[in-house]
């Protein structure tokens, strides 16, 4: 279970990491929606695992030096607090173990005063892959960071510092996953056993949907995919409306968050229990190639060396299977990285390493797509790095078709 104490701890690592430094850092803002509504809020990561403070537009003020920490609250109006409430500040206290709790008036006052005796502050930066992404950034941490150049001589970004520490995960965030993992097999299972009697794409999405909310998820912890046939190319769909059709696959990737914490697994089965003799040599070529990049992982693993060899795995695949040549461009059908980290964010970080350490937990996931064919199969599961190996946190669900 996290606690607060939990959150102490992790303030105290990024502490040791600045060397005593200055950090502040901001919750994330709500979004539009549409019109006059907001989007459901999600909380920025770093700021949670520092807090555990799931509402917006909070601050979070931690002196190293004199190892003291401090949460500002956002300034709501009478009008919003009568119609969307707000976080009470002994319940603020008693969730990240803060209690200092101060106006944001106050906040600027004092972090004038500490500009005095702190040169450099550290703050969120520019996300590193931000120039890839299709959508805005959360204003939030960017607006504090200006907030703080008007203050300070040094404005340094701690992203990286933040990731090195929540890259590897503590006895009781390992729980929390296993648990988020273990209620989303089970809703595959449920699926899986009543696929044949839907007709669409949206009745496995509310299906799995109704399992998370009756067990206590928040929900999807990111948008579920649900692609059937040629949809399943799409690497990203998220339509979730199309309606089966005779010999489809479907591929669903679903991750739920529960306790603060994500899944991420996917699994291809067909709608009707009559997979193609073609459907199926691909599936079976997929997971084969999911157990041997599993077999690859251990603790001190170089992570290029981890990168050559699933994608020599995945290109004897390929070539097995007809798809291509030996000079053949193998991310024409297997386009996506093959691991991402997984923890508070479904993508987390893992600290840009060199080498895989005890306590990371990260996906695997190949996947062939074969637009033409109307052909698109992953097949994903969860990590986790041990001090002698490693172990597959979703080794309960079966990926047989």
């Amino acid at each position: 279970m996290i606690t607060s104490n939990f959150h102490q701890q992790n303030r105290q690592k990024i502490i040791h990491a600045t060397k005593g430094g200055l950090i502040v850092l901001s919750a994330y803002s709500l979004m539009q929606s549409s019109n006059d509504l907001a989007h459901i809020f999600t909380q920025e990561a770093n700021f949670w695992y520092l807090t555990g403070i799931n509402e917006p537009d909070w601050q979070v003020i931690i002196d190293g030096t004199r190892g003291k920490c401090w949460l500002v609250r956002p300034c709501i109006s009478d009008s919003h607090q009568i119609f969307d409430g707000s976080l009470p500040d002994d319940l603020a206290s008693e969730i990240s173990g803060i209690n200092d709790i101060i106006s944001q008036n106050e906040a600027m006052d004092m972090l004038r005063n500490l500009s005095k005796s702190h040169s450099v502050v550290h703050t969120l930066g520019n996300h590193p892959d931000a120039r890839y992404f299709d959508f805005h950034l959360n204003p939030a941490p960017k607006k504090l960071y200006k907030d703080l150049e008007r203050l300070f001589s040094d404005v340094q970004d701690c992203r990286q510092e933040l990731s090195k520490i929540r890259a590897i995960k503590q006895p009781e965030e390992i729980a929390a996953i296993k648990k988020a993992i273990k209620l989303t097999v089970e809703a595959f299972i449920e699926v899986k056993h009543r696929l044949p009697t839907f007709t669409y794409e949206y009745e496995v999405e509310a299906e799995f949907a109704y399992h998370f909310r009756k067990n206590g998820a928040t929900g999807f912890a990111c948008d579920p995919i649900i692609a059937s046939g040629k949809n399943a190319c799409t690497l990203h769909y998220d339509s979730n409306n199309a309606k089966f059709k005779k010999h489809d696959l479907v591929l669903m990737d679903i991750c739920v968050r529960l306790g603060g914490y994500a899944s991420d697994i996917s699994r291809t089965y067909p709608t009707d229990d009559q997979p193609t003799k073609r459907q199926k040599a691909v599936h079976t070529a997929v997971d084969n190639a999911r157990r041997q990049i599993i077999d690859l992982i251990h603790p001190g693993l170089s992570i290029l060396e981890y990168q050559k060899s699933s994608d020599k795995i995945m290109k004897n695949t390929l070539e097995e299977l007809g798809l291509m040549s030996s000079q053949g461009d193998f991310r024409k059908y297997f386009p996506h990285a093959i691991s991402h980290g997984l923890g508070v964010d479904v993508h987390d970080s893992l600290g840009r390493p060199n080498i895989l350490l005890p306590g990371m937990i990260l996906t695997v996931e190949p996947g062939i797509y074969i637009p033409k064919d109307g052909i698109g199969i992953r097949i994903e599961d969860d990590i986790l790095v041990t001090e002698t190996g490693c172990d597959n946190l979703s080794a309960a669900l079966s990926t047989e078709l």
